[in-house]
């Protein structure tokens, strides 16, 4: 084949350090889900949905066939880190957790996942970060050790 060609649909989680909750407000939580955005698509992994809370983030997208996944989420968690300390004082202690999770979606799920995403701050008045991971994990059947998993 001539060229190469690929549709894989990633759901990327990851946290604040601790689970901490630099983004309560809600307006930088915006922006900095914008800026998640701006730095899939400039790493050609178009976002379909990017969402979160307070403490951690799900971002959608479409992978690239020019990058892996662990160049993808160390960019996307370096570039947004940067930019975070530089446009808010109040965050210069800010970090990313160091791991993520990512799960391939399959083209029939992601327009519920799209709106699972959406509905995050809703989502999560009833289910904890680390409930609803452990949930992603579980539906995946990922086994992990539970001490590696929070840092």
């Amino acid at each position: 084949m001539p060229q190469s060609l690929s549709q894989i649909y990633m759901h990327i989680v990851f946290s604040t350090k601790h689970r901490v909750s630099y983004l309560h407000d809600a307006a930088l939580r915006a922006r900095t889900h914008a800026y998640l955005a701006g730095t899939c698509r400039n790493l050609n992994c178009p976002s379909l949905q990017i969402g979160g809370v307070e403490d951690h983030v799900h971002i959608l997208c479409r992978m690239s066939k020019t990058i892996c996944i662990a160049d993808l989420v160390r960019e996307l968690k370096r570039e947004s880190s940067k930019w975070l300390k530089e446009h808010s004082p109040d965050l210069v202690s800010f970090y990313w957790q160091n791991g993520y999770g990512a799960f391939s979606i399959s083209p029939g799920h992601v327009e519920q996942l799209i709106k699972d995403i959406a509905n995050q701050e809703a989502h999560h008045k009833n289910e904890s970060f680390q409930d609803e991971f452990r949930r992603l994990l579980a539906l995946y059947s990922l086994e992990y050790d539970e001490q590696y998993v929070w840092d």
